[in-house]
């Protein structure tokens, strides 16, 4: 009975940490909206962050 609470409460945390921790595709896609929204708050003051590359070709600053 033991062994089976310790099991159900490993599967308990397990899930909880599931639930609460973002995968890595989340947390990728919340970077790049991150990057994206920064950019237009800079672009609003004058600063240009535009892209490094440009359909995969790296553009000057």
């Amino acid at each position: 009975m033991g062994e089976r609470m310790a099991a159900l409460g490993k599967l308990l945390l397990m899930a909880a940490v599931c639930a609460l921790l973002p995968t890595t595709d989340v947390r990728r896609k919340r970077r790049l909206q991150r990057q994206r929204r920064r950019a237009l708050w800079l672009a609003t003051y004058g600063i240009d962050v535009g892209p490094r590359r440009i359909h995969g070709v790296e553009v000057s600053r």
